[in-house]
């Protein structure tokens, strides 16, 4: 596997960013043509205190992902929640159009939906259900760990947090979360009205995460809606061991299934 730290300028955004890469390597002698390669692609999301390098930092997933032979395309998008904040960048945007349009013209990324995955922790589970749960034709799969999955009440939850506090209302402003395109149990609820299809979703949380229940309630609404979803619980705080072990399990859960041959 190469990793490459990419630095760009976004449209969207009007700023440079970075989003970090891990490629496979092709060995000497193949006699597939590189111009004919296009890799099955793993979008990973960062957590709200984290960027880009975090997962290449914490956790063995290049290792991990050398075993498929897959692409791994972490972004940086500092503490948007994944979202076209009320005042700043249009986050939401570039993860959901520019970004991928930016890697494919890059490096050598298949465009296919059932080559394309997507996961996160914490913030990043939210926003990968989120890109998945808003774009079901784009992904094959979509996967959470620890992820604030019920993030109106997690907003409401963290009001004794002043500097969450000061973050949320720059990402949502003075408009109720609950009901819009940003609280994943209302687009599940909507998913579900307009009998829309949805890849599977693979969700973990540890037991004695503070956003367990967030997971429940988000577990309980998409059983509920009738969708594919894999969900586990275990002993477990908000940590990088388990994130770890759950960014593995993913994969093999990919690999299970079909997706990753």
């Amino acid at each position: 596997m190469a990793m490459m730290t990419c630095n760009f300028h976004s449209e969207t955004l009007g700023l440079n960013t970075s989003m970090t890469v891990l490629l496979p390597q092709q060995p000497r002698g193949e006699k597939t043509k590189p111009e004919n390669i296009k890799y099955k692609t793993l979008y990973l999301l960062h957590g709200f205190s984290d960027d880009d390098t975090i997962w290449a930092r914490r956790t063995s997933v290049e290792r991990y992902a050398d075993q498929y032979g897959i692409a791994v395309v972490m972004p940086n998008v500092h503490r948007s929640y994944y979202t076209d904040m009320a005042y700043g960048g249009n986050y939401w945007t570039f993860l959901s159009e520019e970004l991928p349009f930016v890697a494919r013209s890059m490096f050598p990324l298949s465009d296919k939906p059932e080559d394309n995955f997507v996961a996160g922790l914490s913030m990043g589970g939210y926003g990968s259900f989120k890109w998945a749960l808003r774009q079901p034709d784009r992904f094959a799969a979509a996967g959470s760990f620890s992820g604030v999955l019920d993030v109106a009440a997690f907003v409401q939850k963290t009001k004794i947090d002043e500097m969450r506090e000061r973050s949320f209302h720059l990402i949502f402003g003075d408009e109720p979360v609950e009901g819009s395109d940003n609280d994943l149990l209302a687009v599940l609820g909507r998913a579900k009205e307009n009998g829309a299809a949805m890849p599977p979703l693979y969700q973990w949380c540890g037991t004695e995460d503070f956003l367990y229940e967030e997971n429940l309630t988000f577990r309980d609404a998409c059983r509920a809606a009738g969708y594919e979803l894999d969900y586990s619980e275990g002993p477990g705080d908000h940590s990088w061991g388990y994130w770890d072990e759950h960014i593995k399990l993913y994969l093999i859960w990919l690999d299970k299934k079909g997706l990753l041959k």
